[in-house]
């Protein structure tokens, strides 16, 4: 699974041709969530509110760049870099 991004101990990664909808994972320590890009709603898992709040922050300001990982993930083509919160 490619790490596209990783802050403050958080590291986002996408899996290749994943299941809808558009997601990414955030892992932080032993906890792990599944992110729904569009609505920013966590749909699986879970991450303690701190680094929940930072992944949504970077995800707010990447939302389409995120969608654009997604879309080449999905044909199987390596996610693109995005830039981390400072």
């Amino acid at each position: 699974m490619p790490t596209i991004s990783q802050f403050f101990g958080i590291v986002i990664q996408m899996f290749w041709r994943e299941h809808a909808p558009p997601h990414f994972h955030a892992m932080y320590a032993e906890h792990e969530a599944l992110i729904d890009i569009r609505t920013l709603e966590v749909i699986g898992g879970s991450l303690p509110r701190r680094a929940l709040n930072l992944t949504i922050e970077w995800a707010i300001e990447h939302r389409e760049e995120l969608m654009e990982d997604w879309k080449l993930c999905q044909s199987r083509q390596h996610p693109k870099r995005i830039k981390p919160l400072e």
